[in-house]
């Protein structure tokens, strides 16, 4: 019997990794919507140019807009019959020690980084276990298990996301659904590009491998647990961070 084609939408859709997951969801024969912000245009038009030839397609959405998601999620099922996989990839940073701070560094991130995973999967989640088959992938970070000094915003936030895909992944697990975490180490993104280069040296001296990440090896172990026979997989954090943090 053939496969189906599967629908997937993946927040944080043109961001380093987001890039690189949904080229790996198209190729992998998914039809992928990729949901971000549209305030860059010269961010979205070097998304277009990256994927240009895949079935990927560019839908603005702020995530911490609860409303936003839903009509997004409404949209996509009226036009594709449904969203068979979410990739929660957004997330922001806003680094600071506890003791400096502000509220607005706080509220940021946790609602983009947790609020969004919320807002996205509350609306997706019931189509899929009224079909009978779904597949949420959330992108989290090796700073939500280790911790990381100046970001107890971020590593709480990421941390959270371990809580909701454990406790989400039982509800649905008998309606065909799968809960999974992806936990990314530091991989070569902007972002980590961004970081001066001795402290970037420093940080790839601790890795086991030796070198930063490739958003490509992030996006592969997200494509593994999206696919089809990926179904007895669910709750489990899979991490890929070159032997930075080992645990059971």
């Amino acid at each position: 019997m053939a496969t189906p084609r599967r629908t997937a939408l993946v927040s944080g859709g043109i961001g380093g990794l987001g890039t690189a997951i949904c080229i790996a969801l198209a190729e992998a024969g998914n039809r992928v919507v990729a949901a971000d912000l549209d305030g860059n245009a010269e961010r979205v038009a070097a998304f277009r140019q990256a994927t240009d030839g895949l079935d990927i397609a560019f839908a603005p959405l702020d995530v911490t807009d609860f409303a936003a998601c839903g009509a997004l999620v409404q949209a996509l099922q009226a036009s594709h019959g449904g969203i068979d996989i979410l990739v929660n990839a957004a997330g922001i940073t806003r680094d600071s020690t506890l003791r400096k701070m502000d509220p607005t560094q706080w509220d940021a991130v946790l609602a983009v980084n947790l609020g969004g995973v919320f807002n996205l999967t509350r609306h997706v989640v019931e189509g899929m276990a009224a079909r009978g088959y779904g597949r949420i992938v959330n992108i989290s970070s090796v700073n939500g298990q280790t911790g990381q000094f100046g970001q107890a915003n971020y590593s709480a936030a990421k941390a959270g996301m371990h809580g909701f895909t454990m406790a989400l992944a039982r509800e649905v697990a008998r309606k065909g659904v799968t809960v999974n975490s992806v936990s990314p180490g530091y991989c070569e993104t902007a972002l980590v590009m961004a970081i001066p280069q001795p402290i970037r040296d420093g940080i790839v001296a601790q890795v086991p491998v030796g070198r930063l990440g490739q958003p490509r090896e992030i996006a592969r172990a997200v494509a593994f647990l999206a696919a089809e026979d990926a179904g007895f997989i669910t709750g489990a954090n899979l991490p890929v961070n070159g032997g930075l943090f080992m645990a059971f």
